[in-house]
């Protein structure tokens, strides 16, 4: 993740899926601090950070009248927590694309870190829409994946998105980094003995390359 990341802003597609009580306290922040090693990266080098996840399936669980359950899947319960890991005050848009995201990220100074929200508010996240990835692009200068757990998806966040950005543009994120490095071990020089456990098999290998490729 060797960038220019001084006076640069930062669109970081993290994997914050975390599970919550039914009060929306966080009851596993793994994925949450998995990521904080890339953002204090970015900010201690003069950059600032626009954070962008996805939450659950809100598209799938819609209330009775038809509408989004915006209580249960925004990432506004996230703030608090990820404010007190990363020792500052996250700033929180509530849209995604739209007129605060994109005020609040012009906004943005160096050492600032924006959560945006829940990119599968929208149906054009989980199409791939490049409309909607290309505006999630003028967010920024930079992008960079870091969400592992979500990079088998060719969503809008996670691969379309880094069409919009040239090379030395676009990376991976520590986390992703540290993946790839432990997959390529397991693969090619493995210590042994060696047990494999493997899960989700549905297009993983396909959409993940795809992932890598969009990003070299």
């Amino acid at each position: 993740m060797n960038l220019p990341f001084k006076d640069k802003k930062v669109l970081l597609r993290v994997d914050f899926n975390v599970p919550f009580d039914a009060n929306f306290n966080i009851t596993d922040d793994t994925r949450i601090r998995g990521a904080i090693p890339t953002i204090q990266h970015i900010l201690n080098e003069g950059g600032s950070v626009i954070l962008m996840s996805h939450l659950g399936r809100p598209l799938k669980k819609l209330l009775p009248d038809g509408s989004l359950d915006i209580k249960k899947h925004t990432l506004k319960h996230l703030v608090p927590h990820l404010s007190e890991l990363l020792g500052t005050e996250v700033q929180f848009a509530q849209d995604t694309v739209g007129p605060e995201a994109e005020a609040k990220s012009n906004a943005l100074k160096p050492g600032e870190v924006l959560l945006l929200e829940n990119t599968r508010f929208d149906k054009a996240e989980e199409a791939g829409n490049e409309a909607f990835a290309k505006k999630l692009s003028e967010l920024a200068d930079i992008y960079v994946n870091d969400a592992f757990g979500s990079a088998h998806r060719a969503h809008a966040s996670t691969t379309t998105v880094a069409q919009f950005f040239p090379k030395g543009k676009k990376s991976f994120g520590y986390l992703m980094e540290n993946e790839i490095v432990n997959a390529d071990k397991v693969l090619h020089n493995p210590a042994r003995p060696l047990a494999a456990i493997v899960g989700e098999p549905r297009c993983l290998i396909k959409s993940f390359c795809w992932s890598v490729c969009l990003i070299l």
